[in-house]
This record gives C-alpha cells, sequence and structure tokens, in this order.
C-alpha cells in the first residue's frame, strides 16, 4: 500500500469500513469508518467536502487516509494527523488533513495551528477537524484562536451531529441512488447513533449559566468584559448549531440560522452584537430559516424574565380591508384547539404602538383588538408562544432539555400549519382584454381624452 501512497505522505492507508485498531483508539475507529463512508458513498462525499467549499463532480474521486504521516515531518513534532482526504478531479487536487476528537475530547488551538504549518509545508490545502464542539457555520470554527489566526491555511468544521444530520437527510430524503451505498449509508448513521461511537449533542450550559441568571435576577449590571457572559453567549452559539441540526432531523430539511452577511463574515461581529443585546436587555436571540415555512422562527430566551417566547412574524392579507377580517384570516390557519400562552401581537401603521392578545381572547370575540385602533387596520402579526420555565431557566441542564421541546413543539403545533399571503397576481383589466385595447392607436386615444 505504501508504494501507491502519493508524495506527500509517507506513510498511511486507504481509510478502512472495518479498521483493525486497538479497542482503547475509539477517535481511530470512528473516525476511520467515516472517512471510508466519505469516499465510497457519493452523496455524503459531496454534501460534506460542498460545505468546505469544494464541488464534487460526477467524474471526481475521493480518496480518504488513516495512519498517515507527512512526508515532511519536522523531528520536534510526535503528534500527526487522524487523517487526509484527497480530491481530485482531472489533473487538479485538492487535499486536506483531519483532526478528530470523540467523545468529551475537544479541539486544542495549538494542535490545529500546528496542523495548519505541516500543511503549508506538505502542499495540503485545508485542515478539517471533527469533535463534538459545534459551528455556526463549517468555515466559522468553535475556537476563537482558531478563527483569528493569521495562518493563510483554512479551517473548516464539522461537528460529528453535522455528519450524523447530514447522512440522515441523504436517507430520509432518498436522495441516494445506488441501493449497495444506501445500505452502507444507514450502517454509518446506526453507528455514529450508537453510545459507542462517542457523538452526542450540546446538553448543558456552562457554570457561567447559573451565575449570570442570579447576577441579572439581583439587579446586577453585566459588565461589559465579563467572562461569565462570553462564556454564556459561546455555549448559546453551541445550543443554537445543536438545534438546527435537531429541526433539520425533524423537519427532513436543512434548517439554518438567519444571519447576515457581515455576521458570517465576522463571528467577531457577532459576538459584538450579540454581547451588546446581553448586556442591554438580558436576552439572547436566534432566527431560524425553516425551507418553505411561512416566516422564520424567531426565539427570544428572556434572563429577567426566565421566559423562552418563540414566535414567527406574518404580514397581513391586503385583500382584507379590516383588522377582524385579517385577524380571522390568521386564527383559521390555527388548528389546534388548546392554545395555552399564545399570542398575537398586532402592528399598525406610522408609530402606532404594537398590542397583544391571548389567541383564546381573539377566539372568543376578535373584536377586542379594535380597541383605541377604531381607525387602522393592522399591517402585521407576530404569533408567539411564552413559556415561563421558573427555577429550570437556571439550571445548566434542564434549560437546554426545556429548550430543545419547546422550539420543536411551537413549529410542530403552529408554524408548520401557517401559509404566508401572497399578493395575488394581476387580472387582465376589462376594458383591456384585448390587445388591441392597448394598441398605440387605443393609447392615443385615451390620451385625448384624458381629464384631470
Amino acid at each position: 500500500m505504501e508504494n501507491n501512497l502519493p508524495p506527500y505522505l509517507a506513510q498511511g492507508e486507504m481509510a478502512r469500513l472495518f479498521p483493525v485498531l486497538s479497542v482503547t483508539s475509539k477517535e481511530g475507529r470512528t473516525t476511520a469508518i467515516v472517512l471510508a463512508c466519505l469516499s465510497k458513498i457519493a452523496e455524503l462525499g459531496r454534501e460534506l467536502l460542498a460545505s468546505a467549499g469544494q464541488r464534487v463532480g460526477s467524474r471526481a474521486k475521493i480518496e480518504c487516509y488513516t495512519e498517515i504521516v507527512p512526508a515532511k515531518l519536522p523531528s520536534d513534532i510526535k503528534e500527526r494527523p487522524d487523517g487526509l482526504i484527497v480530491l481530485r478531479t482531472g489533473s487538479r487536487e485538492w487535499r486536506a488533513f483531519v483532526e478528530a476528537k470523540v467523545a468529551n475530547s475537544e479541539l486544542n488551538a495549538d494542535q490545529v495551528e500546528r496542523y495548519r504549518n505541516l500543511a503549508r509545508e506538505n502542499d495540503i490545502d485545508c485542515v478539517i477537524t471533527i469533535s463534538n464542539q459545534f459551528a455556526t457555520a463549517p468555515t466559522l470554527h468553535p475556537l476563537e484562536e482558531v478563527r483569528k489566526s493569521r495562518s493563510k491555511i483554512p479551517v473548516v468544521h464539522w461537528s460529528w451531529m453535522h455528519i450524523l444530520t447530514t447522512a440522515d437527510l441523504l436517507i430520509s430524503r432518498k436522495d441516494v441512488a445506488d441501493e449497495d451505498q444506501l445500505i452502507l449509508l444507514n450502517e454509518l448513521r446506526r453507528f455514529l447513533a450508537h453510545e459507542s461511537a462517542g457523538v452526542r449533542g450540546f446538553d448543558r450550559m456552562p457554570k457561567a449559566w447559573t451565575d449570570l441568571n442570579k447576577l441579572v435576577a439581583s439587579g446586577g449590571v453585566i459588565p461589559a468584559k465579563l467572562q461569565e457572559a462570553t462564556e454564556v453567549l459561546n455555549a448559546w452559539h453551541q445550543e443554537t448549531r445543536d438545534l438546527t441540526l435537531i429541526l433539520s432531523r425533524m423537519t427532513e430539511t436543512r434548517v439554518e440560522q438567519r444571519l447576515s452577511r457581515r455576521q458570517l463574515s465576522d463571528p467577531t461581529m457577532r459576538h459584538k452584537e450579540e454581547f451588546a443585546i446581553l448586556r442591554e436587555n438580558h436576552q439572547l436571540r436566534l432566527s431560524l430559516n425553516v425551507p418553505d415555512a411561512a416566516a422564520p422562527l424567531d426565539i427570544i430566551v428572556d434572563l429577567a424574565r426566565r421566559c423562552v417566547d418563540i414566535g414567527m412574524t406574518l404580514r397581513a392579507p391586503e385583500d382584507k380591508k379590516s383588522t377582524n377580517a385579517r385577524i380571522n384570516w390568521l386564527l383559521r390557519q390555527l388548528k389546534a384547539d388548546k392554545v395555552p400562552d399564545l399570542y398575537i401581537r398586532l402592528s399598525w401603521p406610522g408609530t402606532s404602538v404594537p398590542t397583544q392578545h391571548l389567541v383564546s381572547d381573539l377566539r372568543s370575540n376578535v373584536n377586542i383588538a379594535n380597541e383605541g385602533k377604531e381607525h387602522l387596520v393592522a399591517t402585521a402579526f407576530h404569533l408567539f408562544e411564552s413559556k415561563a420555565l421558573g427555577s429550570r431557566f437556571t439550571q445548566q441542564t434542564n434549560f437546554i432539555v426545556d429548550l430543545e421541546t419547546i422550539v420543536p413543539t411551537f413549529y410542530g403545533t403552529y408554524g408548520a400549519n401557517l401559509s404566508a399571503w401572497k399578493k395575488p397576481a394581476p387580472k387582465l383589466k376589462a376594458d383591456k382584454s384585448d390587445a388591441s385595447d392597448v394598441s398605440t392607436e387605443a393609447i392615443s386615444e385615451e390620451a385625448d381624452a384624458f381629464e384631470t
């Protein structure tokens, strides 16, 4: 095998589906199996490498190696990457070192930096890290030191749950054409879902979450450089990514966070903006795009109220002329009989302040929405649920458990049944139903008869 190695490897072997490794080498076993499947299952390789900015065409070939030793390995470096991915398209090659951690093991920024230097020395284009840590996007590494590095070697991050979700979506959407590859992908899914693989979601906030809640509850001010607040924000970003993957698997679509281009290109800016909201409003916020949903899912975690608010904002139907008619349009879409804690916040024209009512109250008497707004017509509706969690809100694990129940439940019960209003297509005017009615002669006659 070594004689057939590419020139930038001194040692290594093709990634094996059934690696012969020590029973204690959980990391090596999991990495080898995933890389073997990535090279053998066309659709999996295409999906994962697309997130690294690489297009995998029908003629492209993916090779994956494990147990590697780079050709140029300085004597002072004892460690080495866990694998190598090679994408060949014609005469072009793209190469990436792979560094993986399983279970509770976390990535080390200094190690990633050493692998970047090693990549540069061996003409490797990229470093891919895999762990149970979550990244908002594969190009936005979870480690701040890695993001801020001046190295020109890019680092892409996949969480194990991202890989599992990708496999799950390919199977549920029936996107794998070859039956043998489909069976293999399902075995990979089964393997990654088993506790022995060491793959897990985000399941607890840091201790700083409890401390920050105590500070807010006592009326304290969050200092501009409070370490606990930074830890909470970092954990929140981990949880928001995990939540998108959970919803992706539940809806069998790719759910993504709504971020501005500036936030995607500059994670520091996102942190700065969200830190300001946390300081000033005592809130964590998240907006999710569910494909083909009527509107984004907007989530607010309010530390002062110990509440989770989740809702969707819909434009009011402009073909309905009264507020009552517009509200009834929305109420008809709410299929659930019991709607506790469900509100509609109404937006009004100009500077008129929004108003809100329980859905149950509006169902009993829709006219209450017009009180004090008799001469106005509502322009938009924010349908939302407010869940008070009490003491569970401040608990590191229970907060995550409740959040990951509240969000899917709201979407499944209400959000998935909503339809956005769309302006109807224009109709032909009665006096312009024929092309001759809009000819130059007809327009000239209309112009002659025009009166202001």
